[in-house]
């Protein structure tokens, strides 16, 4: 049910410098998803009446259906925020604002925080957390009473603050009112001359208004990402979680650290995934399976019953139906495997169709990429229970018929009817009926 007293905000308007890359830092890629989708899933699993992406003039077109609002300049986090007042209107309820970077957040843990936020009636209510290890973040500080009373950031703490163990995560929730009146008082007197959000804390409290944190009872769901390493050690935690999600559910993966499923991967029970494997996109593995080792599957559709690997190529568009087979050294590209066909060693499939219960040879290539330039790429047909030699290559487009076989080092480049022997370079030659003369044989 869509919660229509809460909006959420999510900051995406920064580079991320100490990336050292060109792509900004919510860009980079975390199991098939940009990091900034991570935090937009979570935020969206909330089902706020109204989710805004702030980003950048050069990246506000790259955040598809959401709504997106634009920070001019990078002036600050809390300039950021403030873009986002104008698509939110006159909304009067709470708003959930989170950094773009911290892709290990969860429905759960947000959940809490409002729940938090709703339970206290503060103006606003911090998500903190104490890591094992010191992090660069800004301090949470308290008065005497125990109550919150800013937020100071690292660059700007003294020895004692520096020593306070609790630290802002970037994630709050704010009455609309209360943040909207201290967004626009935030000023630029620290050590980066930057409009903090940090600092609407320190107004909101000496305002009168009441702040508050709640401790994320998960300590890895605020950690964010500033370099690559982070974000390998944070691909690790995201790759660990997906893996036991799936085991729960009856997923054999026998080497969970070297196997990388991606979010919108599906296993069916009774699967098996052997170690280092990798699963990308959109892919299905239906139950009875086994993929890899050593095997890559991108938007591909492994069928009941069928082998794949080792060390084999499933690329985009590849459907193997129930009882297939995709060998050692394999790679299929945009390809229909019929049920119980084998593709078993060394070789290349790409366009095509292959009917039942076929086999195909070691060193197989389907030569489809267009002769005349402009021209599309032909398709390979081949039927069912047909027996292709050694060595061959169909050059498309070319059908092969049901029953065919195809001598050893053969070049197809003409149709094969059925039940036809094919083949005998230089030139091909078709012997018309060979295989039905000959199959009592």
């Amino acid at each position: 049910m869509t919660d229509p007293r809460l909006a959420a905000v999510v900051m995406a308007a920064g580079l991320g410098t100490r990336m050292r890359s060109a792509t900004p830092k919510h860009f980079h890629l975390l199991l098939d998803r940009p990091m900034v989708d991570w935090v937009i899933a979570a935020a969206g699993e909330l089902d706020p009446a109204r989710l805004v992406v702030v980003a950048s003039p050069t990246t506000a077109d790259r955040f598809g259906a959401a709504e997106v609002a634009v920070q001019r300049e990078p002036r600050g986090t809390a300039d950021a925020v403030a873009a986002a007042k104008e698509p939110l209107g006159a909304f009067d309820g709470d708003v959930l604002v989170l950094s773009s970077d911290v892709p290990l957040i969860t429905v759960e843990v947000l959940a809490g925080l409002v729940a938090e936020h709703r339970r206290g009636g503060a103006e606003v209510t911090i998500l903190s957390f104490e890591p094992d290890a010191p992090f660069p973040y800004g301090r949470v500080v308290r008065n005497e009473d125990g109550a919150v009373e800013r937020i100071v950031e690292e660059v700007d703490a003294t020895v004692d603050e520096l020593a306070v163990r609790e630290l802002n995560t970037s994630i709050y929730v704010f009455s609309a009112r209360a943040l909207w009146d201290a967004v626009e008082r935030v000023g630029d007197e620290n050590a980066q001359s930057e409009l903090y959000l940090t600092d609407t804390i320190a107004l909101i409290t000496a305002s009168g208004g009441r702040a508050a944190a709640f401790r994320s009872p998960d300590p890895l769901a605020p950690e964010g990402v500033n370099t690559r390493a982070d974000l390998a050690a944070v691909g690790a935690v995201l790759r660990d979680r997906i893996n036991l999600a799936h085991m729960l559910a009856g997923v054999t993966i026998v080497d969970p650290a070297t196997t990388w499923i991606g979010p919108d991967v599906r296993l069916e029970a009774e699967c098996v995934i052997q170690p280092f494997t990798v699963l990308r996109g959109a892919s299905l593995v239906a139950a009875g399976a086994e993929v890899g080792p050593h095997a890559v599957v991108v938007d591909a559709v492994v069928g009941e019953g069928v082998v794949v690997g080792p060390f084999c190529y499933l690329r985009p568009g590849t459907v193997l139906e129930a009882g297939a087979k995709a060998g050692t050294f394999v790679e299929l590209k945009n390809s229909r495997v019929g049920a119980r066909t084998k593709i078993p060693h060394l070789s290349y499939i790409g366009d095509a169709d292959l009917g039942e219960d076929t086999n195909v040879a070691a060193a197989n290539v389907t030569v489809n990429f267009p002769h005349r330039p402009g021209r599309p790429k032909g398709r390979t047909k081949i039927g069912s229970n047909v027996r292709t030699g050694v060595d061959n290559s169909f050059v498309a487009p070319v059908e092969i018929g049901d029953d065919a076989w195809i001598a050893a080092g053969a070049v197809i480049t003409e149709d094969v009817p059925p039940g036809a022997l094919a083949g005998f370079p230089p030139r091909q030659i078709n012997k018309d009926g060979y295989v039905y003369r000959h199959r009592d044989d």
